[in-house]
């Protein structure tokens, strides 16, 4: 078992990497892009279109609005960017706006960020998944019956390939994302180009649809939350812009002005994907709804609405069918891979968090490829529980998303503001001043407009569902401030007890006691191994389960020439572990510096099925014994035939051999 499992490891891993090889796993500018910007491409794919789909509660003339709503969020990006921009050089270890608003605001708020981040990196990938699988069901119906199973598949799978390492995966991410990019740019340039320069009139096959309108002309206050939900819809198309900030340490040297390259490319080019996304479903006269059925007037019977991409990349491309197919593939290519953003930004995010004792310890832990194996290994799973809970989704889901992203962003610039303001006022050199008087500002703006976001967003989707997100976030945040309290308790009662005890008192007496079940080898074993530890007393107890059994052991005992006494102990009610306690606690309440080392002699086999069979008792004592002050346990392995297969493996590396230090 244990061979198979090793060689299951190592297909699905690869060969492990010495931690001398971290270098390996940095990524270059190149690579970089494709593994940071799959989350922003993704959510570009599908930001303008919720735009739209809101709009068109309000009816055909509200669709005139979609243009300025883009250019709304368009300019919020632009200063999101700009923002982390200066986050990325002032905090390149990797922490981001956990780091910034930690630093900055205290421990509490950027525990605040921290969860609103956990949870949106989940809700990325659980999102991300959903959308991939709804557009690739529109094509096969077999998928959208089956969607919940696909969209779990596809996350198992890209956990796989992120535990492969980083730089693996972004290799393999970086072919489908340039092509997405590139596809669309193709996509945007010719299809404007045929109608601005050309003069050529492209029309979307709903262009004809007219959109039925059933609350009458919105106005008023109704007019204003329509059009501020459209704007925060849209407002998806920023989630993954912090990503670069959290995986700084990712980059190759020099690291904080890669990353802010990074960024600036990656904003440059959602914005441009984004607004001409919008600008060319304007002109070909695209009409999306919730409800086709109902909403699309002139839509014929059955009609299936396609995404807003699909419908632009059939207009652009009407005499070239090969191009919709295309770039629907890489679309639907692009969703799936978003998700490799959050993977690349939680594993860090909860290795800083389980270095500062927020989170367990083995989150801090890098595995076998040098990724972050149980932060991975943990996000997927909990994407997975999203994904079956609201039965893969889209609508359910959406509505959660984005409220962590925002949270982050506001705290994490005022968290900026605050720093620029405390270095100013020690810093003399007029350069430097000037630079950071300028960041300051940049921040200021970037607090001004990602507060009134998150204000407009929770405003108009907590009904809908953000309740949800903020629920989680605030149970995580509980959560996390136990665990902190559960690490602080530990480490101060260690404090203590070594304040009042000093040097370490060695025990008067040691009192070993071997445990014996039958006269046979692992027990001639064990009371060899006993003796050898040259204890003050040394004594071999058996448990009378059965009377007729226990005459047996003692006679055969008293035959042989061993010389430790056996003492038997009365068990009324046939159990072996409560009589073996008993007996302890008196020895220890007899002589209280005196130590008890309990010998307890264990098989080693082969199989695991061997192991249900031998060694229950045993594991279930041990595990009462631990809690007995004074006591020692010792397991005394004796090894069966079938243990020999182990035997093989041993040029094989075990399972977390490389964080050890093991290997040669």
């Amino acid at each position: 078992m244990s061979k198979l499992s090793t060689a299951a490891r190592r297909l699905v891993l690869g060969q492990p990497f010495r931690s001398d090889k971290l270098s390996h796993t940095l990524l270059p500018k190149r690579i970089a892009l494709p593994v940071f910007a799959s989350d922003a491409m993704s959510s570009v794919a599908y930001a303008p279109e919720e735009i739209f789909l809101v709009l068109s509660v309000a009816g055909l003339s509200a669709y005139a609005m979609a243009p300025w709503i883009g250019l709304a969020v368009a300019l919020v990006m632009l200063v999101v960017v700009a923002s982390y921009r200066q986050n990325v050089h002032a905090y390149p270890s990797g922490g981001g706006d956990y780091e910034v608003v930690t630093t900055n605001l205290g421990p509490t708020a950027g525990l605040t960020v921290a969860s609103a981040l956990l949870v949106d990196y989940v809700l990325t990938v659980a999102v991300s998944m959903a959308s991939a699988m709804s557009n690739i069901g529109s094509a096969i119906p077999f998928v959208d019956t089956h969607k919940v199973w696909f969209a779990v598949a596809a996350i198992v799978l890209l956990a796989s390939i992120n535990l492969r390492g980083i730089r693996e995966s972004g290799t393999a991410f970086a072919i489908p994302t340039y092509a997405f990019m590139f596809g669309m740019y193709i996509m945007l340039g010719w299809g404007l180009f045929q109608i601005y320069v050309l003069d050529i009139p492209l029309r979307a096959e709903s262009a004809g649809f007219e959109v039925h309108n059933e609350h009458g002309k919105v106005l008023g206050f109704a007019l204003v939350f329509l059009v501020a939900r459209a704007f925060s819809s849209g407002c998806a198309a920023l989630t993954g812009v912090e990503a670069i900030s959290n995986g700084v340490p990712a980059f190759r040297k020099p690291k904080s002005r890669n990353a802010a390259t990074t960024l600036a490319m990656l904003g440059l080019i959602a914005i441009s994907l984004f607004m001409g996304i919008i600008l060319l479903a304007k002109a070909t006269g695209v009409k999306v709804a919730d409800d086709p059925a109902t909403q699309l007037v002139g839509a014929p019977h059955n009609y299936q609405q396609k995404t807003l991409v699909a419908q632009l990349a059939d207009a652009v491309f009407h005499d070239f069918p090969i191009g919709l197919f295309l770039i629907t593939g890489v679309t639907a290519l692009i969703l799936v891979l978003a998700a490799n953003t959050a993977f690349n930004g939680f594993p860090v995010l909860g290795s800083i968090l389980a270095q500062d004792r927020y989170l367990p310890r083995q989150l801090h832990t890098r595995g076998d490829r040098l990724a972050f194996s149980n932060g991975i290994v943990f996000l997927a799973l909990a994407a997975i529980a999203f994904v079956v809970a609201f039965r893969a989704e889209v609508t359910a889901l959406i509505q959660l998303y984005i409220v962590g992203v925002f949270v982050s962003f506001t705290l994490s610039q005022i968290g900026m503001v605050r720093h620029w303001t405390r270095h100013l006022r020690t810093e003399t050199d007029p350069r430097v001043r000037r630079h950071m008087m300028r960041s300051r500002v940049i921040n200021t703006i970037g607090f001004l407009a990602t507060g009134a976001v998150l204000i407009v967003v929770l405003v108009t989707k907590f009904v809908a569902g953000a309740w949800i997100a903020i629920l989680a976030m605030s149970s995580l945040f509980i959560l996390m401030k136990a665990i902190h309290k559960h690490y602080d308790t530990v480490a101060r009662e260690l404090a203590e007890q070594e304040a009042e005890q000093g040097d370490v008192v060695l025990p008067s007496r040691n009192h070993a006691v071997v445990l014996v079940s039958k006269l046979h080898m692992p027990t001639l074993r064990a009371l060899s191994y006993a003796r050898a530890t040259r204890p003050d007393v040394l004594e071999a107890i058996t448990v009378n389960v059965d009377d007729s059994e226990t005459r047996q052991l003692v006679h055969k005992w008293e035959d042989s020439d061993i010389t430790v006494p056996l003492k038997v102990v009365a068990s009324p009610y046939r159990e072996v572990t409560r009589p073996v306690l008993d007996y302890v606690k008196r020895i220890s309440k007899e002589a209280p510096r005196t130590v008890v080392t309990v010998f307890i002699p264990e098989y080693v086999v082969g199989h695991w099925w061997e192991q249900v069979l031998h060694n229950q008792s045993a594991l279930r004592l041990k595990g009462r014994l631990l809690f007995m002050p004074n006591v020692m346990v010792t397991s005394v392995p004796w090894q069966l035939n079938s243990s020999e297969r182990v035997h093989e493996l041993q040029s094989q590396n075990a399972p977390g051999d490389v964080r050890r230090g093991f290997l040669e």
